[in-house]
């Protein structure tokens, strides 16, 4: 039953309310021997336990009894089940936005990137996918007040295009410290499918000591569509890729964090008069992604960033540049 905002706890910028449980030790059932297997199988915080399933426990080895209490604990430690629409109005207040170093992206965005909700880049090679991560990875240590988020990236590389060099030019342009930039980035490199969930599986920990308020996953689908081959095992790979999104996506909303994504694309057949592509992974990443943008090469050295997908915003595409010190609003050059 909702409660009034004179009872609602408090919200907080690392969860949807402070967590009444500080670590997984302290959660009712949860003894030495039940936390070393949950730390094992990647749930090494509060948050992480209450947006997991009772089947993922129970897969670890842990009684369902004792699986269903652990979880039920946690939730009620940090969220409510159901809220009034004008609490739901309050909590939202703590969604946060994060700015992309580029006006005219910003302003397609209506602000910047939101916390607690899941963005897509998805584009041919060249397009600046990775660029956009860069810049990102810069931004995100900005105070508030100047679009930032006061905070630390986590970045998964598939396709080995991060570079510290290009985060180093990026931060002279927003007056960071290159060194200091690059000490706030946490990045590992994924080397299979495999790998890449396993990454992000055990990630609560580092997020939450490092003060984490972005996770990059680059590229999402690389490793997936390389490696599950042929109309048989398709099934498969979308499972997969459904239950890593929803994995990155309990991240986001645990932590507050912005969640980003860069796809690959393929070729439509059946687009007979336009050079017509689309993004790899099908339904299941197009239902995931709260909002998507197309990247597309223009004239000139000109990338065009459009808008296609968003909960609350209408489409809109704008002219982009890609410089020595990042992603730029094509009138700023």
């Amino acid at each position: 039953m909702a409660g009034s905002h004179k009872d609602a706890p408090e919200p907080t910028d690392s969860a949807y309310y402070k967590a009444k449980y500080q670590s997984i030790e302290d959660l009712p059932s949860v003894g030495p021997a039940t936390a070393a297997k949950l730390r094992e199988i990647g749930f090494k915080t509060v948050e992480s336990i209450a947006m997991a399933t009772t089947a993922e426990l129970i897969n670890a080895g842990i009684g369902e009894e004792t699986a269903g209490k652990v979880i039920e604990a946690a939730r009620k430690s940090i969220a409510i089940t159901f809220v009034r629409g004008d609490e739901l109005v309050e909590i939202r207040k703590q969604i946060k936005q994060l700015t992309t170093g580029c006006p005219s992206l910003d302003t397609l965005l209506k602000g910047g990137l939101e916390t607690q909700s899941l963005t897509e880049f998805y584009g041919e090679f060249g397009t600046g996918k990775s660029q956009i991560c860069h810049q990102l990875c810069v931004t995100v240590q900005l105070p508030q007040e100047q679009g930032g988020l006061a905070g630390g990236a986590l970045y998964v590389d598939t396709e080995n295009t991060f570079r510290p060099e290009r985060i180093q030019q990026i931060a002279k342009r927003f007056g960071l410290d290159p060194d200091e930039a690059l000490r706030k980035i946490i990045f590992a490199e994924a080397y299979t499918s495999d790998h890449q969930m396993v990454l992000l599986d055990n990630a609560d920990e580092v997020i939450k000591e490092n003060n984490i308020r972005l996770i990059i996953v680059d590229s999402l689908t690389s490793h997936f569509r390389s490696e599950y081959l042929g109309r048989e095992m398709l099934a498969n790979r979308q499972q997969l890729l459904n239950k890593h999104m929803h994995k990155l996506m309990r991240l986001s909303r645990a932590f507050n964090t912005v969640a980003v994504i860069t796809n690959q694309v393929m070729a439509q057949p059946d687009a007979f008069f336009t050079k017509g592509v689309q993004p790899v992974g099908g339904h299941i990443v197009g239902h995931m992604s709260h909002t998507r943008f197309f990247l597309r090469k223009g004239r000139d050295n000109i990338r065009i960033a459009k808008l296609t997908v968003s909960p609350s915003l209408p489409e809109g595409e704008v002219p982009i540049r890609i410089t020595e010190q990042g992603i730029e609003s094509d009138e700023e050059i």
